[in-house]
């Protein structure tokens, strides 16, 4: 049974905004998107795919979240990997951008294996002020073009994970949007490592490209370390007159402290 003081979190890949897709476009979708937020009230979601607009949108549409994270690019804007935490509920300690590559605290930088984007890290070190407990969230999204570029970027998270000298002991959750399965080679370094468990493995698939896949994805993940344990999970698989949410459902898992 989970406690009162229970968190529960969201991956949700937003889709990024160049009106590209048609009924599916954002201006489309904003309003099923505040309605199921306002409606599931979740304490900590992870957003990707955030373009500038979008992030000013989430901002002005719930005050009840704080909502961190840069632009990828080198100047600071393109996609974000924003997470929002309810203000009522926790204080943030610290938080950091990074970007997945060789010198992470290089903006815009990124793998020679990579594709052309550049991919970041938002993390943010949390105190819970309902448990009383700290905790750490990192909300990542991996290149979607090569597995090698996914590998790096998975090593290198799990390398700063075990290196954080700032409350080392802090409980985990990594999330987002991994653009591997999970039979993927790469996946093998996060599942196969022994001190993550994916909270949300058996919802099944989540990227589904607006219904339109014959085969769906399961590519989206809510890791958690062994500080944590999840109580039950939730595919948000809404959509009004075939408009979704976004083109990947987004899952929410409520997980307790152990």
């Amino acid at each position: 049974m989970m406690a009162e003081n229970g968190i529960k979190i969201v991956t949700f890949n937003i889709r990024c905004d160049y009106e590209q897709d048609g009924r599916n476009n954002f201006s489309n979708r904003k309003s099923l998107i505040e309605n199921k937020i306002n409606c599931e009230r979740p304490d900590i979601i992870c957003f990707q795919e955030v373009l500038p607009h979008v992030a000013v949108w989430l901002k002005d549409t719930f005050a009840d979240y704080y909502i961190i994270g840069c632009g990828r690019s080198e100047k600071l804007d393109d996609e974000q990997e924003s997470i929002a935490f309810r203000k009522d509920r926790f204080n943030l300690v610290s938080m950091s951008t990074f970007w997945m590559s060789e010198t992470p605290l290089a903006a815009g930088s990124r793998y020679k294996e990579q594709s052309i984007c550049p991919r970041v890290t938002t993390e943010a070190l949390l105190y819970d002020l309902a448990a009383d407990k700290m905790f750490r969230v990192y909300n990542t999204h991996l290149d979607h073009e090569g597995s090698s570029a996914r590998l790096l970027g998975l090593n290198q998270l799990l390398k700063r994970i075990e290196s954080t000298e700032f409350f080392p002991d802090a409980p985990v959750i990594l999330a987002g949007d991994f653009n591997a399965e999970p039979e993927a080679e790469e996946m093998g370094s996060i599942i196969g490592s022994g001190k993550f468990t994916d909270a949300i493995s058996l919802s099944g698939a989540t990227f589904h490209d607006y219904g339109s896949l014959e085969k769906e994805e399961k590519i989206d993940y809510i890791f958690i370390s062994g500080g944590f344990g999840c109580e039950k999970t939730e595919k948000w698989t809404d959509s009004k007159d075939g408009v979704y949410l976004s083109d990947h459902y987004p899952v929410m898992a409520k997980l307790y402290f152990k």
